[in-house]
């Protein structure tokens, strides 16, 4: 039996349900996202705090990581309308998807441009491990500068 599109006139409603399960059915099952790796310029501050808007860094970042849209998009979940409209600052960016767009991207624009715009500027955060390090070595070049000031006293140097 010859199954003829959905969009011809003579497609019976069996067939259309049928397309119709299938596509159901595949919906569940893991895709294979066939794109590259980023590209990870180095694009400076002075450029990242021109963007006008949200939606222009999000331009920015896309362009700077050499993506096309849909490479980011479609991984995103997004659909490719409410995409365009995101970039021309019609739509809203879904925030609980920034995360994944930066690593996506390979870069950190959006939050650089999106910080600055608070008045404010981002930094790692330090593990307890380096945290306990940076105090160490403060008192480790404390301490040496102690020594080094006591022995100059005992030979006479001050």
């Amino acid at each position: 039996m010859k199954i003829m599109p959905a969009s011809s006139p003579f497609a019976s409603p069996q067939d259309i349900q049928s397309r119709s399960n299938i596509r159901s059915a595949m919906e569940g099952q893991p895709q294979l996202l066939l794109s590259r790796p980023p590209r990870t310029p180095s694009i400076g501050e002075e450029v990242i705090f021109a963007q006008r808007s949200f939606s222009a860094a999000i331009a920015l970042a896309v362009a700077a990581s050499g993506l096309d849209d849909k490479e980011v998009y479609i991984p995103l979940g997004i659909d490719g309308s409410h995409w365009t409209k995101i970039k021309k600052a019609e739509a809203h960016f879904p925030v609980d998807k920034l995360n994944d767009f930066c690593n996506l991207v390979g870069n950190e624009i959006v939050l650089t441009w999106w910080a600055h715009s608070r008045g404010k500027g981002l930094h790692m955060l330090l593990t307890e491990a380096e945290r306990l390090l940076v105090v160490e070595r403060e008192r480790a070049e404390k301490a040496e500068a102690e020594n080094r000031l006591l022995r100059d006293v005992l030979q006479g140097r001050k």
